[in-house]
């Protein structure tokens, strides 16, 4: 910890010993958003790369969706939408009796959703975490924003009398977390998985860091999601233009091979109408934009971007307006307590009669 920053060692072959004093080698070490955090030093853990995975959701290009995201002005327009499937899920979350202590915020973004759980679980430790260096800022400049001057001094002269000094932050990739086993409670995502190459690599490290019982809640985009846009693209060439989103069926059987019980999916669409189809494509960059590998490189020329906006103007319905698909999944699943031990015994639970 150097001056309230964080650095995390990359992963890798070319990972060399950090630098006495001053920055790290940038092609070395990575930057980390700033941490405050009243967590035990056995929370916190470095953790070496997982084993890959044997499929991909799609050939995301990951740095690209990190540095898509590093820009929070860019992404805004979007929010409107998350912070919509945000309730949507708190609604959900009432019908779930929990009390956790520790609660992960995976995919924090500006931090709307740690105001909400903190509010939700005011007794808990809640920790936004972001694969977007930017983001994870955003949020931090948030949070001392809401603070009043009050609690800022407080915090500079009376650590003790508010420890926490907001939820603590962290960046990192959902698929390596910063975390120790069995160190959260619940893990909340909203709309973040679908930016993930390898959700089953995910799946397994949330299970990871959840306690025995522990809750995971999340929501994504499934793939009737941009469905207009997908055909209006089809006028101009054959290249993928968004993504593949998975299939919320795949998703509970990712759950289950990841280890966690009886997880329940469900999915709803929603409909945004826009008046012009330049409005249509400026929110679709602002949701991030193609981030691909197998991307079509360059810009459209005028002629197929002409046609791509003709192909648009044809989906306009009976009120004038042109719309624009979102499938959004939901899901929730616990950590089962364990059947076997570690070295494969069973293990065998008897309820004793009560007296």
């Amino acid at each position: 910890m150097d001056d309230g920053i964080l650095w995390l060692r990359e992963s890798g072959p070319d990972s060399g010993p950090r630098p006495s004093g001053g920055a790290p080698e940038k092609r070395n070490w990575t930057k980390l958003a700033p941490i405050i955090s009243s967590c035990p030093p056995e929370f916190f853990m470095s953790l070496p790369l997982p084993n890959a995975s044997a499929k991909l959701s799609a050939p995301i290009d990951l740095p690209l969706v990190r540095r898509l995201f590093s820009t929070p002005a860019r992404v805004a327009e979007s929010d409107f939408l998350r912070r919509e499937v945000s309730a949507r899920m708190l609604e959900r979350l009432l019908l779930i009796k929990i009390e956790p202590q520790r609660v992960l915020d995976a995919g924090c973004g500006e931090g709307a959703d740690i105001a909400a759980l903190q509010k939700r679980f005011s007794d808990a430790q809640v920790i936004g975490l972001d694969g977007a260096f930017g983001m994870v800022a955003l949020a931090r400049e948030h949070q001392i924003a809401a603070q009043s001057a009050v609690n800022r001094l407080l915090n500079k002269w009376l650590p003790a009398a508010n420890p926490g000094g907001g939820a603590s932050l962290a960046c990192a990739d959902f698929a390596q977390l910063p975390f120790a086993p069995n160190a959260l409670d619940m893990v909340w995502s909203n709309l973040a998985l679908h930016w993930h190459p390898q959700p089953d690599r995910v799946f397994a490290e949330w299970r990871r860091v959840l306690r025995v019982e522990g809750l995971l809640m999340f929501s994504c985009f499934g793939p009737d999601t941009f469905k207009e846009l997908r055909s209006a693209f089809e006028a101009v060439d054959a290249d993928p233009h968004s993504l593949p989103f998975v299939d919320m069926h795949d998703f509970g059987d990712m759950l289950v091979n990841a280890g966690f019980s009886t997880p329940v999916m469900d999915m709803e669409a929603i409909t945004v109408t826009y008046d012009t189809p330049q409005r249509l494509l400026a929110d679709v960059r602002a949701w991030g934009g193609n981030p691909l590998e197998s991307r079509r490189r360059g810009l459209l020329g005028r002629k197929d971007h002409a046609r791509l906006l003709q192909a648009l103007e044809r989906q306009r319905g009976a009120d004038g307006k042109i719309p624009l698909s979102f499938e959004v999944i939901y899901g929730h699943a616990f950590r089962p307590v364990p059947k076997t031990t570690a070295g494969g015994e069973a293990i065998i639970r008897f309820d004793l009669p009560r007296k």
